[in-house]
């Protein structure tokens, strides 16, 4: 399966059925009087994020989702049905934008969030709707109101606990498949990595989801290389695990190089907690280790962790310093989350408590 993290799709909502003109007309009832029936409301667009997805490539076959008109009213004060509801499922993680890629619709970040992207057009009422004691035979109805249409754009950033960040060829995708069951492409040249992978690592029965991200290079902010589009799927990460390979020559520029790219990339990525490792460190002699051991430090402020993906070295002191800030940083979220919310009456959710259609002028 392809992955795809961003796509355009046009939507449209139903229009509501027109009301219905009719009037009674029943054997030996001398007067009859109008019992046209109301329109159907039209159907509404909805976006729900769903487990078991992790790209959004379904969306580049099909760009166009429309949903259904509601019927018109008939006679015998019979209403129309309401249109059906078109759903788009997505990913959790999925964000949506207006057409200008800028304003952000909505969040889905729980399986099972729903939020209502169109709203289907009214029904007309019908001409008994409009019976009074003054025009007790009105010979008119409402058209139903036009549904809504938009262009929106789905933009998907995975959800992981850790994400990997480095240059290209620091061994993020190695460590990646030591770690988990993840099997990313491996190769002794650069970006081999050219899209997210997620693997589930487990340490000391404690299991949690690891990001590799495509490598980043000077400029990339502005571009060069495969860019920092990529970035955002660990937007949302507990920790950086940041990679610097021992086969670089100046490992404290290479240190540098990637967190000049995160700052220009902003979004609060740098104020994350941020692990720094030594990796490929098999390739070393002692001494040599020992000298970009201290450049690192130098570069970073902190002692780096030494670890080889290939020996297992260091590999399990560097899970557990990642265990150990999730299980803090999720320690301090439950803290904070307020108390339950009582259950709101729902069209639109992420929700507001006041959209409930009762009573809403028709036509």
């Amino acid at each position: 399966m392809k992955f795809l993290d961003e796509a355009k799709v046009y939507i449209r909502s139903g229009d509501g059925g027109a009301g219905s003109v009719s009037f009674r007309r029943e054997k030996f009832i001398e007067f009859g009087g109008p019992d046209g029936g109301d329109g159907g409301r039209g159907g509404d667009v909805w976006v729900e994020a769903v487990n078991g997805l992790n790209t959004l490539i379904d969306f580049r076959y099909q760009q166009h989702f429309k949903a259904t008109i509601g019927m018109h009213g008939m006679g015998k004060n019979r209403a129309g049905a309401k249109g059906a509801d078109v759903t788009l499922k997505v990913p959790v993680g999925t964000q949506i934008f207006e057409e200008d890629e800028e304003t952000l619709i909505c969040d889905l970040t729980q399986e099972g969030q729903r939020f209502r992207l169109a709203a289907g057009g009214n029904g007309g009422f019908g001409n008994a709707y409009f019976k009074s004691s003054v025009n007790q035979a009105p010979d008119w109805a409402n058209p139903g109101l036009p549904g809504e249409e938009k262009t929106i754009w789905l933009r998907l950033k995975l959800i992981a606990d850790a994400g990997l960040v480095g240059l290209p060829n620091a061994g993020k995708s190695t460590f990646l498949a030591a770690v988990s069951r993840a099997r990313p492409k491996i190769a002794n040249y650069p970006f081999t990595t050219l899209h997210p992978n997620l693997g589930v690592a487990t340490i000391d029965g404690q299991e949690f989801i690891l990001a590799d991200i495509p490598g980043l290079i000077e400029g990339a902010h502005e571009g060069v290389g495969i860019g920092d589009r990529f970035l955002g799927h660990v937007e949302r990460t507990r920790v950086l695990l940041h990679l610097v390979s021992a086969q670089e020559e100046k490992v404290g520029k290479a240190y540098k190089t990637v967190k000049h790219e995160l700052e220009a990339y902003g979004n609060d990525i740098t104020d994350k907690p941020e692990i720094v490792a030594l990796s490929q460190i098999d390739v070393l002699d002692d001494e040599t280790l020992k000298k970009k051991t201290r450049e690192l430090a130098r570069a970073c402020g902190k002692t780096p962790f030494r670890i080889s993906a290939i020996t297992g070295s260091g590999m399990t002191e560097v899970l557990r310093a990642l265990r150990d800030v999730i299980v803090e940083a999720n320690a301090g979220t439950q803290e904070e989350k307020p108390a339950k919310a009582p259950k709101l009456r729902h069209r639109d959710m992420l929700v507001s408590d006041d959209d409930s259609d009762d009573g809403e002028q028709q036509g």
